[in-house]
């Protein structure tokens, strides 16, 4: 889509952007959540979400008129969509049904670029300077810092159900990115999104009509977080994602995950008045070093 963007030098421009929108709009999603969760269940909410997101795409791709993936591709995306959104997404609202404290799901799902990097490394020869790996863990631990300010995780016991289904989230998005950069190559980024979101509804579909009720409390806070969560994070933040996995290495892309936990709490401040600690003011620091270090062209090992 960027190539219908004028010149090469504003596509250049724009470019360079796309990794802090990404992160911006990709942080929202907890605070969307946030906001309709209360009044839906989790599975339910992706459901309708992931509907209403084929539908925008299938208005976008009518406008665009891309070109449709293969048989072959197609069947790539599906996989893609199965990992990236279905058992990311869904094990994340999942261990957070089953009890699991939000901050404790963001800091287990946090060390997806370290766990991407090291898949990277062994699978695909994807191969990391002392410089990156210096970064990655720079990041982890600014993740962790800042969300283990405030938590008292001896006052709560966290269950096996919601253990493995943060697992699966981190699992799922991990190898997810990895198997895009691998064989989402060619793919036209909307078509190739439509049939990821085809397999989350099948899978969310499948997840509601088998463990929930399919009950909805109409709030506006429930309307306005589901029209966000379709416009801003899974139409606008995937796209971006995609892109990103498209142009640069499995690990980079990852690293900008090391973000969102913070850009999520400076959200959380202003929306919801959470204070920021000193030690977490100190994480996001070290966080955006981290992401410093692991993105930046290296002149040497």
């Amino acid at each position: 889509m960027l190539t219908q963007l004028g010149s090469p030098a504003l596509r250049q421009q724009l470019t360079q952007w796309i990794p802090l929108v990404f992160v911006l709009l990709w942080s929202t999603g907890f605070i969307g959540g946030k906001y309709a969760l209360p009044y839906i269940e989790p599975f339910y909410l992706l459901f309708i979400r992931m509907l209403i997101t084929l539908l925008v795409f299938g208005a976008l791709i009518s406008h665009f008129k891309p070109s449709w993936p293969t048989f072959r591709q197609a069947g790539h995306q599906l996989l893609v969509g199965s990992l990236v959104h279905a058992g990311y997404l869904g094990g994340v609202y999942a261990a957070i049904k089953w009890q699991m404290p939000a901050g404790i799901v963001s800091l287990l799902v946090g060390l997806q670029p370290l766990l991407t990097a090291v898949i990277a490394w062994f699978v695909i020869s994807e191969r990391l300077s002392i410089r990156q790996w210096t970064g990655l863990l720079l990041g982890l631990a600014g993740v962790v810092m800042v969300l283990l300010q405030g938590q008292a995780v001896g006052d709560f016991q966290l269950s096996p159900a919601s253990m493995i289904a943060a697992a699966v989230a981190l699992v799922s998005i991990s190898i997810g990115t990895l198997y895009q950069k691998k064989f989402g190559q060619g793919v036209d980024l909307l078509t190739g999104t439509f049939y990821q979101y085809v397999a989350t509804v099948f899978w969310m579909g499948l997840l509601t009509w088998q463990f929930e009720d399919q009950l909805i409390i109409w709030q506006p806070q429930l309307i306005i977080g589901m029209l966000w969560l379709v416009f801003g994070v899974s139409v606008a933040a995937i796209l971006l994602l995609m892109l990103m996995i498209r142009q640069g290495a499995a690990s980079s892309v990852a690293s900008y995950f090391y973000l969102v936990p913070p850009v999520t709490a400076i959200e959380s401040w202003l929306l919801f008045d959470e204070s920021l600690s000193a030690g977490a003011l100190a994480g996001m620091v070290l966080a955006v070093t981290g992401v410093y270090l692991m993105v930046k062209k290296a002149g040497g090992k």
